[in-house]
């Protein structure tokens, strides 16, 4: 592996952990600035429906609403691997997503363990944006009713 092959790895790795950031901070402008023109946005694991192609103010908008209602999202991620090919790149890791909300039963937790999937083009200002950005589901713990169940008083 050369020094550029280094660079060019960690730059990728660096974008999918800016966007996993990005997203517990509700940070939805960095967010954004994380992802090409339009995504090949597949949710399908979680989610059911098909893959769709999405610009990032429809992806921020749908998570920003989702997540409103919960209180604290952490996204923690690794076993990252990354092919780099010229101005392409594939990227897959493992993650799981903490979300927290007081609610009145006092289940307030939930958590989604699975792995990710990306593919990144390399834009003419040399940043990775990401254009295939697909969530593998392994599974769900905690409560499933998080966002839509009453608050604790």
């Amino acid at each position: 592996m050369t020094p550029d092959d280094l660079i060019d790895r960690t730059a990728v790795v660096d974008t999918l952990v800016r966007l996993f950031v990005a997203t517990d901070e509700r940070d939805w402008e960095n967010v954004e600035g994380c992802f090409g023109d339009v995504v090949l946005f597949d949710m399908a694991s979680l989610a059911g429906g098909e893959p769709s192609h999405l610009v990032p103010s429809q992806i921020t908008s749908a998570w920003a609403e989702g997540l409103a209602p919960i209180e604290a999202i952490h996204h923690q991620a690794g076993n990252f691997i990354v092919r780099v090919a010229g101005n392409q790149a594939t990227a897959s890791c493992y993650a799981v997503a903490w979300h927290y909300r007081r609610v009145a039963s006092g289940r307030n937790s939930r958590t989604f363990v699975g792995s990710y999937d990306f593919h990144l083009m390399r834009d003419a200002s040399r940043h990775w944006r990401i254009d295939l950005f697909r969530f593998n589901l392994k599974f769900i713990e905690g409560n499933p009713d998080l966002h839509t169940e009453d608050a604790a008083e």
